[in-house]
């Protein structure tokens, strides 16, 4: 388990010392924003896990979704399209997909040269349907595949967009958003994915001008799960959320990678990921990256991760990044923090009366609420605390052994 000393919301000078780096002029190699980027899977070596954006992970787990040909129909797609929403299912060469801009890892870039036919969602200019746009992908145990979702939300348009998982897979993915000048998206991806279950996900926005982005992760199943949620800015008074819940279990490797890229004047981004993890060998990893360069002024940005280490054998590892090349800034700081079950909020709760496996629940409800409240997703925040319901009773059998 690997605790971080908390961080603080502050001004630039405070962020500094929270472990911020200040640059000027061009990214140095060290730089997030340097990252090698490629539509060529060829450019990226099979992750050994000696590298630093793989040190964390499943390697092993992982492998099936390295290999050159993803070519299995692994995963069965049910669309329910909100009104006045379209989605189409168009061929590779379809000249819209691809834009948002190249895959930054390998799973990535063979989910793009292995796709064969994507799924294009559109949010016409000022709709604002009433009811979430779903897109629930099914596996069925076929073997590895490369799926490609492009979310394209116009002017002024106000929507929500939900992309499901669940079953038994091995898949790898890019999902594009893109946001045009004024719309405000929700999008909210769920992985409640058989055990033995793998998954790498590569979500790219790209913001305009005044436009809004809440981006909600769910991970609560699967072997091995991998996201990496990243955001750019592209036009001033730009806003992102990204909001993250996790519940990891025995055996299990679920892993969160963000980036936010503050690349233009006066947008704003807030990060908040919170999970729990029981059982042996329960892994959770949560890096989260946030660049804001030369050009940023009137940036304020934070991002937050904590981690509930409910029982002996469990695992969190939590990195932020805060990476700045200017100070003009509003404000930047990160917290993270990783701490186990606190007894005395138990021994406060039975004190009153609350019978122990009531008080734990009680705890773990309340971690997590303040997060799973700020989804705005009725449907989807029900589903979260039911499924926190099913884990607890875990928790409870793994504690009275």
């Amino acid at each position: 388990m690997t605790t971080l000393d908390e961080g603080l919301r502050t001004d630039h000078s405070q962020a500094k010392k929270d472990g911020a780096h200040t640059h000027g002029g061009e990214a140095p190699l060290s730089s997030r924003g340097s990252r090698l980027t490629s539509f060529a899977a060829a450019d990226f070596p099979v992750p050994t896990g000696r590298e630093e954006e793989w040190r964390f992970s499943a390697i092993t787990a992982l492998q099936p979704l390295f290999a050159d040909k993803l070519d299995a129909a692994g995963v069965d797609l049910e669309v329910t399209a909100a009104e006045g929403v379209t989605v189409e299912t168009v061929a590779r060469d379809d000249e819209r997909l691809g834009t948002v801009g190249a895959p930054g890892d390998r799973p990535a870039a063979l989910a793009w040269e292995n796709f064969e036919k994507a799924a294009v969602v559109t949010i016409p200019k000022n709709a604002t349907p009433q009811q979430p746009t779903v897109l629930k992908r099914v596996g069925n145990g076929a073997g590895a595949t490369a799926e490609h979702i492009q979310i394209r939300a116009g002017v002024h348009s106000e929507s929500v967009v939900v992309l499901d998982h669940s079953g038994a897979g091995q898949l790898t993915e890019n999902v594009e958003i893109i946001l045009e000048d004024g719309a405000r998206l929700t999008v909210v991806t769920v992985q409640e994915w058989d055990e033995e279950s793998i998954h790498a996900s590569a979500h790219r926005a790209v913001l305009g001008r005044d436009a809004y982005l809440k981006h909600v992760v769910v991970t609560l199943g699967g072997k091995a799960v991998r996201m990496a949620p990243e955001a750019r800015f592209d036009g001033p008074g730009g806003e992102v959320e990204m909001f993250g819940v996790y519940f990891t279990d025995a055996g299990q490797h679920q892993e969160h990678r963000l980036f936010v890229d503050h690349a233009v004047s006066n947008c704003r981004s807030d990060v908040a990921y919170k999970g729990a993890l029981q059982g042996e060998g329960a892994h959770a990893v949560w890096i989260g990256d946030v660049l804001i360069r030369a050009a940023a002024e009137g940036t304020d940005t934070y991002e937050l991760n904590r981690n509930l280490v409910l029982t002996d054998g469990a695992r969190a590892d939590s990195v932020p990044n805060l990476e700045i090349e200017t100070g003009e800034i509003e404000g930047a700081g990160h917290a993270s923090a990783t701490g186990r079950f606190d007894d005395e909020q138990v021994f406060y709760l039975t004190s009153r009366g609350i019978p122990v496996d009531e008080a734990r629940r009680l705890v773990v409800r309340g971690f997590f609420v303040d997060v799973v409240k700020r989804i705005g997703v009725a449907e989807i925040e029900e589903r979260i605390m039911l499924a926190i319901e099913k884990e607890l009773e875990i928790t409870a059998e793994l504690a009275a052994k």
